[in-house]
């Protein structure tokens, strides 16, 4: 088994990082780049590394190699696309959201991810102005709900509501 160490990434790591972002958006999600969705992809720098309050984490293989991301920002969940009770409950400044925790998929199943929520989820609470950590997924990922479940609170799913909406499960993660 691989040693990974997980860390704060820095403008060496950016281009790894992002290959991991770009290789699941494609792979995993198919839906390809989109820009709307993913600038923070191809920007990284701006947007994790030059904000105090962002950060970017890595994991990184015995060879230097980034295996795996887990990013987090103070932008709460926008509406639309999101329910607006979402928007409400979770406001920016004060949510600390989860973004990009993506693992190459010949890293998976050896606890990186939830190693990278826990680094994310410290950094919150070090930063003292987040009362809360949101994130969404989409199920249709393989393993994302369950591992999601595992480690948080479902707040809303919207398959439950009304034509489904997105189809996207909204979490919230202990801070404590």
């Amino acid at each position: 088994m691989r040693d990974y160490c997980i860390r704060v990434a820095t403008r060496d790591d950016l281009d790894g990082a992002r290959a991991v972002m770009l290789d699941t958006v494609y792979r995993d999600f198919g839906t390809g780049y989109v820009p709307r969705w993913h600038g923070d992809i191809i920007d990284p720098a701006a947007a994790y590394l030059a904000s105090r309050r962002h950060t970017l984490l890595v994991a990184v293989d015995g060879a230097g190699r980034v295996a795996a991301t887990g990013a987090l920002d103070s932008r709460g969940p926008a509406y639309p696309p999101n329910p607006p009770e979402l928007a409400e409950r979770y406001p920016s400044g004060e949510t600390a959201q989860v973004r990009r925790l993506y693992v190459r998929p010949e890293s998976r199943r050896r606890g990186i991810a939830r190693r990278l929520v826990a680094g994310l989820v410290d950094f919150a609470v070090a930063d003292g102005g987040y009362r809360a950590v949101y994130l969404h997924t989409d199920p249709a990922v393989p393993g994302a709900e369950a591992f999601w479940r595992s480690l948080g609170e479902v707040v809303l799913d919207e398959r439950e509501g009304p034509g489904g909406g997105q189809g996207i499960v909204h979490f919230e993660v202990p801070m404590g």
